[in-house]
């Protein structure tokens, strides 16, 4: 019987990776798993009794998935609308679009060293800023002036992809997002952002690196002509120069000073806007402008929240399907750290698609069957994961702001996925190596 559920949850996996290439909405596809991967378990142990589940009832598995599972979210949802409201005032401010084009100033009239310039700059930024509206604001700004000067579409999207990946590997928000994954049972979190840190930064310097070489190799291959084109912008205003430290103040705030995350982001906002002379008027004006931009920010991750909702109740409903799937993957799960770490690097594609290595996807199944196996502290499990869905899977053409920059640019989706194969699973590699010799849990 427990081979029979397990190949009905590879099915209903196989089911939802179609779902997910044929772009249907992942939230309400989530939910369906969800519940799919709650039923199944629950039907197979009234008929044959697994030992995963001793002295769990019926009502104890539902209230795990759809009520303990989104309320142990709790502490994300409010770091991320807190960097939501930050990440509004570096737009609204005119600060991120005054870094940007400064940055491009420094290349001179080199398009190489500007793509590498842009690269590092927008890493920089996204250490600080989250969500699709965040990454398609940078977008507006940074693209058309890479294209003007003649680098063609398909590169500079892939190389401000690239950069944007690299700042996740630093963003404390983000952080907090896929350290929700590896909760202990009490909803704890067992793996702080400082201790993440040294291997962010690893990550950063390694996915900026790949990423500008590879943009580099690929303007070489195209034997470019550069037509130094002028970007036409109706409005620039620019930010002052005391402004510009703004989106690096959160993370230097967590690390160097050991302050909560949320502070930072409060204080990083109020000067932000202090310095940018947001915070004029009286005291009824400044409240009213603050809860504006607070509201904005919200909306920006209100779809974010509503599909970390349903994700929750899927990352705890492939806890119940874990013991099935171990009945029919487990063996081929490695009991050794460096063949898992390689077989993560070089499989790294199949993060694609929301596929079974993404955490935002199918992953949180494997994630579940490879912790169970294994036994492996969160440490090593973090970066195992964290190097292919930040590394690789950023790159996905299904994740909103690359089916976004894919449509409006009008870049032809294969062929940003060729140049994006090679360096992305180059990147997973070396940090998936990286972490065997830095995490080893042996």
């Amino acid at each position: 019987m427990d081979i029979i559920i397990g190949l009905l949850l590879i099915c209903s996996f196989a089911g939802m990776v179609i779902y997910c290439i044929k772009g249907h909405n992942l939230m309400i596809g989530f939910f369906i798993m969800a519940t799919i991967w709650t039923v199944l378990p629950i039907i197979g142990n009234l008929l044959s009794p697994n030992a995963a589940f001793a002295g769990l009832t019926i009502q104890d598995m539902l209230h795990q998935v759809y009520q303990t599972a989104p309320e142990k979210y709790g502490a994300s949802v409010m770091n991320i609308f807190l960097g939501a409201f930050f990440g509004r005032i570096l737009l609204d401010t005119s600060i991120a679009a005054t870094i940007i084009r400064k940055s491009v100033e420094l290349g001179g009239d080199n398009p190489a060293v500007i793509l590498a310039i842009v690269n590092l700059i927008s890493g920089f930024i996204f250490t600080s800023m989250t969500g699709g509206g965040s990454v398609i604001a940078i977008a507006v700004i940074v693209l058309p002036i890479l294209f003007s000067i003649g680098i063609p579409k398909v590169v500079g999207f892939f190389s401000f992809t690239g950069s944007v990946a690299a700042g996740i590997f630093l963003n404390p928000i983000n952080f907090g997002q896929y350290s929700a994954f590896f909760l202990n049972s009490n909803g704890g979190q067992e793996y702080s952002y400082n201790d993440y840190f040294p291997f962010g930064i690893l990550a950063f310097v390694v996915m900026i690196t790949v990423v500008s070489l590879a943009s580099m190799i690929y303007l070489k291959m195209e034997n470019l002509t550069y037509s130094w084109a002028a970007v036409k912008q109706s409005e620039v205003v620019e930010a002052p120069g005391i402004s510009l430290i703004t989106p690096f103040l959160p993370v230097v705030g967590v690390i160097v000073f050991k302050l909560p995350v949320i502070l930072c982001f409060i204080l990083a906002s109020l000067y932000g806007l202090g310095v940018c002379g947001g915070l004029k008027g009286n005291f009824r004006e400044i409240c009213r402008t603050i809860s504006r931009i607070f509201t904005e920010g919200v909306k920006d991750m209100s779809a974010l929240i509503a599909f970390w909702i349903t994700l929750a109740m899927f990352n705890d409903a492939a806890v119940y399907a874990a013991p099935y799937f171990k009945e029919i993957i487990g063996g081929w799960i490695p009991a050794s750290p460096l063949i898992l770490c390689i077989a993560f690097g070089i499989l790294a594609p199949l993060t694609w698609f929301k596929g079974p290595l993404s955490l935002i996807g199918s992953g949180a199944a494997l994630l579940a069957v490879v912790s169970q196996t294994t036994n492996f502290p969160t440490t090593f499990l973090y970066p195992l994961f964290a190097s292919v869905l930040i590394g690789m899977a950023h790159f996905d053409i299904t994740i909103s702001w690359n089916a976004w920059g894919l449509g409006f640019n009008r870049i032809n989706a294969v062929d940003y996925m060729k140049i994006a194969l090679i360096p992305g699973t180059t990147v997973a590699l070396i940090l998936e190596i990286a972490n065997f010799f830095l995490n080893n849990p042996l």
